[in-house]
């Protein structure tokens, strides 16, 4: 088992989200490899370093380069933001669009027959329906059902409103480049 430099650069709106990115894109890329791909994904977490590389006065470049002769696998990532993210500072970060139908709701009992097993089995009027169904059901497989009862919308959509979030026009993600040493 050994260990490989990496070095790759992400956006989020933190830190903690643009590591959680460069991991995710790691295994996309090269797959978890039982925890030794010698990317980011094997790396044992971060630490954001933004602080002592600025006081350094070093060029990024110069400063991850110094880096490469300090750090082991078991440090875990350093990270460096580039580019601080632009966050939403509106009062009100979501907007909400109200569906309204024509016409009067009309709410019906129904039993659903299920199995933990298949799911569901059929929607009934009836509980006795419901009943033959499961038990039916049970009869042929072994698999133990069960008779639920809902209130089913007659006609038209359940859902009333749709609340989206409410981007800033200036709103941006950060940048952070993470680089250090992971398994292999």
């Amino acid at each position: 088992m050994g260990s490989q430099w990496f070095r790759t650069s992400s956006q989020g709106k933190s830190a903690k989200e643009a590591y959680q990115h460069a991991v995710d894109a790691a295994e996309d890329m090269y797959g978890h490899q039982e925890g030794y791909s010698g990317e980011i994904n094997s790396s044992a977490g971060y630490r954001d370093v933004t602080k002592e590389y600025k006081a350094s006065g070093k060029s990024l470049e110069r400063y991850i380069s110094d880096r490469q002769d300090v750090l082991t696998k078991h440090n875990g990532a350093e990270a460096i933001c580039i580019r601080e993210p632009k966050t939403n500072n509106n009062k009100i970060k979501s907007q909400v669009e109200h569906i309204v139908e024509k016409g009067t709701k009309k709410w019906v009992l129904k039993y659903y027959a299920q199995s933990d097993y298949k799911g569901l089995l059929g929607k009934f009027n009836t509980k006795g329906d419901a009943l033959k169904a499961a038990r039916k059901y049970t009869e042929e497989t072994g698999n133990s059902t069960y008779v639920e009862m809902r209130k089913d919308l007659e006609k038209g959509n359940t859902i009333t409103a749709k609340i989206s979030y409410k981007r800033a026009t200036n709103e941006a993600p950060g940048t952070w480049v993470f680089y250090g040493w992971a398994s292999c």
